[in-house]
């Protein structure tokens, strides 16, 4: 049985839930003028956040399981975080581990999603691209599959993490990593037309805005955030991407230690285009259920029309429109 925390009218707070543990479903606090679909008619998605290691087998178990159960509670679509696949404990190793999009791994994940009968937003795969033999680089690739398991969207990440913060050591993704050269179109699926970025992309506003412009209504930031970034700007970077692209965002995170040398802060969750938090994971492994509501989405846009009112005679356009 689903849970709920009583709140005043349309206000129900959301938390996460662990693994084997009952779920809370959420709705979202909104302006009283901007009323909403029954909410079980509503399309449920799952964010899943878990604790990667190098060990991919380990890893897929836990993601399957996850997977399984946002599938029993009648989710439509999944997501997962970024490196889902694996975290090593080195470029080495990332190296080693990395696989091609047809590889074995992602063939696991599209039984997986043919079975569960749901779309799975895998968020930050380590794929040999075509040009392996020649750079021996990788790219970090969030691969959308439908529920025939069929890819049917992927996008190689265009920002790479190259930072020192001090307390939490340096990153330098480029070294193993190449940038991808191209946006994707949004998506059409069974929650609305999603946006794929990855991670560090949330630190770009011109990505989401180009997104959402393309018509986009769910932006995707599967994550990997550290520990004194994470508490710092995690959810204010999320909340902001939502409020400005009039956009739901859905993070899936990392969470916890991975090895001895990384940890990563979790907080998985959902936003909506008001900018409230609608969903959160708990702490740990485990998933948050949020419902999708486009009729309030197109509320908002019709009762706050930023996008109608942006100025490119003065501050310019955002390029060409993405096919």
């Amino acid at each position: 049985m689903l849970g709920f925390i009583t709140r005043p009218p349309h206000q129900l707070l959301c938390t996460g839930y662990r693994l084997l543990r009952t779920p809370v479903l959420c709705t979202q606090p909104r302006p009283r003028t901007m009323s909403s679909s029954t909410s079980w008619e509503l399309p449920l998605v799952a964010v899943c956040q878990v604790t990667s290691t190098p060990n991919k087998q380990e890893n897929f178990k836990t993601c399957a399981e996850l997977v399984q159960e946002a599938a029993r509670l009648g989710a439509c679509l999944a997501f997962l975080p970024e490196a889902f696949d694996f975290i090593a404990r080195n470029p080495a190793e990332t190296l080693l581990l990395s696989e091609p999009l047809n590889g074995d791994l992602l063939g696991q994940y599209s039984q997986l999603a043919r079975e569960c009968g749901i779309w799975l937003s895998l968020g930050g795969f380590h794929e040999r691209g075509q040009d392996w033999e020649q750079n021996q680089k990788i790219y970090n690739c969030h691969v959308l599959l439908n529920s025939k398991g069929s890819v049917v969207a992927s996008y190689r990440k265009t920002h790479l993490c190259d930072v020192e913060i001090p307390g939490q050591g340096p990153m330098r993704e480029s070294n193993y990593t190449k940038p991808g050269g191209t946006l994707e179109p949004p998506v059409k699926t069974p929650a609305g037309k999603v946006g794929l970025a990855i991670c560090y992309d949330m630190r770009f506003p011109e990505l989401s805005l180009k997104l959402a412009q393309a018509g986009a209504e769910i932006l995707t930031y599967p994550s990997a955030f550290g520990s004194v970034t994470g508490p710092a700007h995690w959810e204010v970077l999320l909340r902001a991407r939502a409020i400005e692209s009039q956009c739901y965002v859905i993070a899936a995170a990392q969470c916890g230690r991975h090895h001895e040398t990384r940890a990563s802060y979790g907080h998985s969750m959902v936003v909506d285009p008001w900018g409230t938090v609608v969903a959160r994971c708990s702490e740990g492994p485990g998933l948050c259920l949020a419902r999708i509501d486009l009729h309030f989405l197109q509320q908002m846009r019709q009762h706050l029309p930023v996008f109608q009112h942006r100025r490119p005679d003065l501050y310019g356009s955002l390029g060409h429109p993405l096919s």
